[in-house]
């Protein structure tokens, strides 16, 4: 696959394109360059120059930090459809964390003076890309607070709805299908909680019929979710 995908679609999947048009779009398309990471591979660590965004097509990707007792927190993972990388070369900073290929993974890195030039002659792009990361920051704000502010079992029924909205959109079916790929692991380290514990939040809310699981595929009952998720003040 070492020709650049210049399908509209393809590129507006990805929110901070998705308000592009298709000319604007094709300018895009004209800045990526095709790579390929086998797992394992250190894409880049944390400290380093910030000078290109990637475009994942394929594979998955983590986001990790080493804490000072050499204990590795898992920040998120990065599949296929994602884009990351972009707040580096649009604020100048050097790299806020580590990006580790978990698997053989494809994507399509875009510079950043191309596209720090791109940006400058378009201005419509521009006032797009500033509304998507008015989002991002929107959703560290909710992740923070869901760290913060709620208990455990209330974290986990936030992840499995914020996972499902990222498949289905804002407006869930009442009754909706996961199949994570993430381990329990994983899981713990994005909630700032120990494996143990969350198993145990999982398990309550498959007691409560919120969630259900069967051959890898978690059927999640979305209002139970949400009642857990936004629990009454007693």
């Amino acid at each position: 696959m070492n020709e650049i995908n210049k399908s509209p679609a393809f590129w507006r999947s990805f929110p901070i394109f998705e308000e592009f048009d298709k000319e604007t779009v094709a300018a895009v398309a004209a800045l990526a360059t095709y790579r390929k990471w086998t797992a394992g591979t250190v894409i880049f660590q944390r400290g380093d120059e910030g000078n290109y965004m990637i475009a994942v097509i394929s594979g998955r990707i983590k986001l990790s930090l080493i804490t000072p007792q050499g204990r590795e927190l898992l920040l998120r993972h990065i599949e296929a459809g994602a884009l990351f990388g972009e707040m580096a070369i649009l604020d100048d900073q050097p790299r806020s964390a580590d990006a580790t290929a978990i698997t053989v993974t494809e994507g399509y890195v875009i510079g950043k003076k191309a596209f720090l030039d791109f940006i400058t002659h378009t201005p419509n792009a521009a006032e797009s890309i500033i509304r998507y990361l008015c989002a991002q920051l929107r959703d560290t704000t909710d992740r923070l607070e869901t760290i913060a502010l709620y208990d455990l079992h209330s974290r986990v029924a936030r992840f499995f709805l914020a996972t499902l909205k990222q498949i289905h959109g804002n407006e869930l079916p009442e009754s909706a299908n996961l199949r994570l790929t993430l381990s329990q692991s994983d899981i713990a380290g994005i909630l700032g909680a120990s494996r143990p514990k969350v198993n145990r939040a999982i398990l309550a809310l498959e007691e409560c019929s919120a969630i259900k699981r069967t051959d890898g595929v978690i059927t999640c009952h979305v209002g139970r979710l949400q009642r857990i998720a936004e629990p009454e003040e007693e």
